[in-house]
């Protein structure tokens, strides 16, 4: 999966000149959406069938620094999907180093409109195979 590139803009970082903390939640969410588009699989269309994804679960770790103009490369991994709930990793990186200066773990669940757990296979039988094929693709 090629990853997804976000360019740090002036009015992402503090006084200090150092990108600020949330902006990192943000771009795993730009992430996300890139990663789910390039399975196939677009946000708007989910709602437009009737189901969202909310984040239920987060954890991170900053790890380096960020500034203004960096460009970060952001690598997105679809971990875990178990029908209802699924979790992704992320790690974050400057160009040319080795070391991710951020890395990040977020788990999701599918709701219908109303607030109501989904069972994916039964409700979007191609989404449930879409997850399981990126999986299966990731431990091989």
């Amino acid at each position: 999966m090629e990853p997804y590139y976000h360019k740090v803009s002036y009015y992402e970082t503090d006084r200090m000149g150092v990108t600020h903390h949330s902006n990192y939640i943000r771009w795993m969410e730009e992430a996300r959406v890139d990663y789910l588009n390039k399975i196939g699989v677009s946000y708007a269309r989910l709602e437009e069938e009737g189901l969202v994804s909310p984040v239920v679960g987060l954890s991170c770790s900053y790890l380096r620094s960020t500034t203004f103009d960096d460009t970060v490369r952001i690598v997105v991994r679809l971990d875990s999907y178990r029908g209802v709930r699924f979790a992704f990793s992320y790690e974050m990186f400057l160009p040319d180093q080795p070391s991710p200066v951020f890395t990040a773990s977020s788990t999701h669940c599918f709701l219908d409109q109303a607030g109501k757990p989904v069972m994916v296979r039964h409700n979007n039988p191609k989404l449930d195979a879409l997850f399981k094929a990126q999986l299966k693709e990731r431990r091989e």
